[in-house]
């Protein structure tokens, strides 16, 4: 079992009658929703299978079972899954896109008397040399069943491999946009399904955001046209719930900023997420888990107390160590 997890271990049946997985009430005051739990796996069941059933990518399950095979677990195999998150430190409205955690939030609107809340749902991102675009934008259009145009840019390196592709992509199972898409202001970029799930949770795309074919067929009607998309890279995210300070690390997926700058950027996330003027934090236990970025949720602990002074010795020696 991996090592350094905060653990709340709970029921499938009680989560299963409360909120479908990847769905949680807004925090009335804190920013950490989830909980981590296990599960044993079934026969004939990759690691892969575990995560997609519950609502989390490829490399979230990875590292949280680092010493379980991907693709043979076994049968009766305990399996960690890590759905504890800090909220992203952005407004939370319409979708957040954190590109560093390979997720999706979604803030669907509520009607009058409905509990605001949130969906989240692993994703897949661009990989090195297409990263998908940060920023703010919006969603366009939404195509169910879309053909496939392959870009320019593949053409031409699938040509000199040999390989053209067709000028067009039916739908169908070969098509890789999956049944349904929902398309950015951005010219190009969309949110959309795909016909290789096992990509889910890693850079494999050419800068699109995939998500599992149930996750965007769940949303799809749902995102009206125009919502408001914030796609961030924010490896380091950091909240409260309660009184207590929250950190969550993830690999930097370029190089960033790292050292004095890190502390000081999860610093002000705590202040500002904070309705308390200042709180101690062990800043050796903080930096630590900068240098060590694993994506779980670690609640910060306080500073070690101060080490004692020897009292004074009086010159009475062996009667200063017995009296009390």
């Amino acid at each position: 079992m991996a090592s350094g997890l905060l653990f709340s271990v709970v029921t499938l049946a009680e989560e299963a009658t409360e909120w479908p997985k990847g769905h949680y009430p807004l925090p009335d005051d804190g920013d950490v929703i989830g909980e981590v739990y296990t599960v044993e796996t079934r026969e004939d069941e990759t690691l892969l299978d575990v995560a997609r059933e519950h609502n989390v990518g490829y490399e979230e399950i990875r590292r949280a079972n680092p010493d379980v095979s991907i693709w043979v677990p076994g049968e009766g195999t305990e399996v960690v899954i890590p759905a504890r998150r800090i909220l992203p430190p952005v407004a939370r409205e319409g979708i957040v896109i954190n590109i560093a955690e390979l997720r999706l939030y979604y803030y669907p609107e509520v009607g009058e008397g409905e509990t605001p809340r949130v969906e989240t749902y692993p994703i897949g991102i661009g990989r090195e040399g297409y990263n998908t675009p940060l920023g703010v934008t919006k969603t366009t259009m939404r195509l169910e069943d879309p053909a496939w145009y392959p870009p320019s840019s593949m053409r031409e390196e699938a040509a000199e491999r040999g390989d053209p592709p067709p000028e067009v992509v039916p739908p169908g199972p070969d098509n890789p946009l999956g049944r349904h898409a929902i398309l950015l202001d951005i010219p190009g970029y969309l949110i959309h399904g795909t016909n290789q799930p096992d990509g889910i949770g890693m850079r494999a795309s050419r800068g699109c955001i995939r998500m599992f074919p149930e996750d965007i067929e769940s949303v799809f009607d749902r995102v009206p046209e125009g919502t408001r998309v914030n796609i961030i890279d924010q490896p380091i995210k950091a909240g409260w719930e309660g009184d207590t300070p929250y950190v969550q690390v993830y690999q930097a997926l370029e190089e960033q900023e790292e050292g004095m700058a890190a502390l000081l950027e999860t610093l002000a996330l705590l202040e500002r997420n904070s309705s308390e003027a200042s709180v101690a934090l062990n800043y050796e236990q903080l930096r630590q888990l900068l240098d060590n970025p694993d994506g779980q949720v670690e609640a910060l602990e306080p500073p070690p107390e101060p080490e004692k002074a020897p009292a004074a010795d009086s010159g009475n020696g062996f009667l200063d160590e017995v009296t009390v």
